[in-house]
């Protein structure tokens, strides 16, 4: 972070240029706002606040007007600080938003192999939602009627919903205290069980897959070998590991933190949880090349 001083106060460039930024929209300016804010945009301590500014302004720029769908990202979001923070990103917006982009074309193609296309599933939950990295994707593709999101923290579920108008509701820390609106078509659930310990593992399993409707699909994935590998963890005689460290800022490490678990872990679990025969499709290393997907399906009635 580059840092300017005029001899009284140090100015970071960012925010040097985010000032700018402002001044030259208030005098009606948009085209130097515009070039201005796109630099204030790659100084990593005003990217959201540049970002708001171009996306709300509808400058020259907005990643809105390129992709087509809605943009804003909160400032709560630990995800997209995970981006932002991390060391082999050199542009968290794009990396973010490409991210989300990625998971939906995933996930369609995950939902083409059971037969059950995405576009014709009439209602989705999506549970473990977060501040929206992949609501925004699925809005687009099905619209937000057909939307329903969840999460533990109050304010990503207000988020998603005042920003993508997508259903919602509250989640909880306990599965069992999880009150379900409805049952839902399609359940996707991308990198919860990647960090849940094991006194919770199989009882989300069985909370989750009973919010799915008659004929419908439970989708979730794991941290598996492959991850294991890469981050040369060592799985327990029943293929589990779990340690309490994770990038939220706003969840209970003990509650949740990084989970590795190999094929036969899972598939103990949802044998005894729900019946091995409810498990239709395995995809390794499906999601982000990193993580594996599971495809459940109920019986209909």
């Amino acid at each position: 972070m580059t840092v300017i001083s005029d001899g009284s106060h140090s100015l970071s460039l960012g925010v040097q240029l985010l000032e700018e930024g402002r001044a030259l929209l208030e005098r009606g300016d948009r085209t130097a706002a515009a070039q201005v804010l796109s630099r204030a945009r790659d100084e990593r301590d005003v990217v959201l606040a540049a970002h708001a500014l171009i996306e709300d302004h509808e400058l020259v720029g907005s990643y809105t007007n390129v992709m087509g769908l809605n943009c804003s990202i909160s400032t709560e979001d630990d995800i997209f600080g995970f981006f932002k923070n991390h060391h082999s990103c050199r542009n968290p917006l794009r990396d973010y938003l490409a991210d989300g982009w990625r998971t939906l074309s995933e996930l369609m193609l995950l939902l083409e192999a059971v037969d059950q296309p995405l576009l014709h599933t009439p209602q989705v939950l999506e549970f473990a939602s977060g501040h929206g990295r992949f609501t925004r994707h699925l809005v687009k593709a099905m619209g937000p009627g057909h939307v329903t999101v969840s999460d533990v923290v109050p304010s990503a579920v207000e988020f998603s919903r005042s920003t993508f108008g997508v259903e919602g509701f509250l989640s909880a820390s306990t599965p069992e205290e999880v009150r379900w609106p409805r049952q839902y078509d399609l359940v996707f659930v991308l990198s919860l069980f990647s960090h849940l310990p094991r006194s919770t593992w199989a009882r989300w399993l069985a909370a989750l897959y009973g919010a799915v409707a008659p004929g419908g699909l439970l989708v979730f994935s794991t941290h598996g070998l492959k991850a294991a590998r890469f981050d040369n963890v060592s799985l327990d005689q029943d293929g589990f590991f779990f340690a309490a460290s994770s990038e939220s800022n706003a969840i209970d490490v003990q509650e949740y933190g990084t989970t590795f678990t190999a094929p036969e872990f899972v598939r103990a679990r949802i044998a005894e949880t729900v019946g091995a025969h409810q498990l239709v499709h395995e995809a390794p290393v499906h999601f982000w090349n990193h993580q594996d997907a599971y495809v459940l399906r109920k019986p209909s009635l």
